[in-house]
């Protein structure tokens, strides 16, 4: 594991998802979990506020890392020029959608930024993607769409625990695996379909986990934050 040859200090594997609707909130979430989280994630809900790279220079500036989960898609030119907009703000992370074109043009233009490309969505199963009219398994769909990402130069990949241990045996540190919907054991699901716990994530071959209502919701958001990190703690060494 590791991210592309450097080891992830483990405490940066968790990333919190800020999904609330202003930065206000997000802010105050933060506050609250003080150093118990160093990676967090913002995405459509704050971009639709407006608030988004407001909040991203905040996070920076408190030496946070910040993953924009904003999965672009678009035509190609429009997602270069989106993507060039973003350098040089201290984003980790960006998501894009794993169409061919638009991983290449958003790889063109990342600079320091690395770009993630979304396989499956982790709220979609079997039946959704039959529904879609794609045939095959899941699995081989999140394959196809990972070789993919790697040709077209990007850095990692969003994907299920499920399909994680099959995309670190065929591609192994030629791309991250970021893993979204995990949930402490015991918790449940919601809308998340193909979801795994946070040891599930790690022994199948996650770079880092993205966890939101667990801790957003919890009755003291940094204990939560914690017990995570502790679960973390037992699985990497440094």
């Amino acid at each position: 594991m590791g991210e592309m040859g450097r080891e992830t200090p483990r405490r940066e594997r968790l990333i919190v998802a800020l999904d609330v609707p202003t930065a206000a909130a997000a802010r105050a979430l933060v506050e609250k979990l003080g150093d118990s989280v160093g990676f967090y994630k913002i995405g459509l809900e704050l971009s639709a506020s407006g608030e988004l790279l407001e909040l991203a220079d905040w996070l920076v500036g408190r030496g946070h890392k910040v993953f924009a989960d904003l999965k672009l898609y678009d035509i190609p030119e429009t997602v270069r020029r989106a993507v060039a907009n973003l350098r040089g703000r201290g984003i980790g992370f960006l998501t894009v959608h794993g169409n061919r074109a638009i991983m290449e043009a958003a790889a063109r233009e990342k600079g320091e930024i690395k770009i993630l490309a979304v396989t499956v969505l982790t709220s979609l199963d079997q039946h959704d993607l039959a529904e879609m009219g794609y045939r095959g398994e899941v699995g081989q769909l999140v394959l196809e769409r990972s070789a993919g990402a790697l040709a077209a130069g990007c850095d990692g990949v969003i994907a299920s625990g499920l399909e994680a241990a099959a995309i670190k045996s065929r591609f192994g540190r030629k791309l991250l695996v970021v893993t979204p919907g995990v949930r402490p054991a015991g918790a449940g699901a919601a809308d998340q379909k193909r979801t795994v716990d946070v040891a599930q994530a790690f022994r199948n071959g996650a770079d880092y986990i993205v966890v939101g209502r667990p801790v957003r919701d919890a009755a003291d958001p940094k204990a939560a934050a914690e017990s995570i990190q502790n679960a973390i703690a037992s699985i990497f060494e440094v």
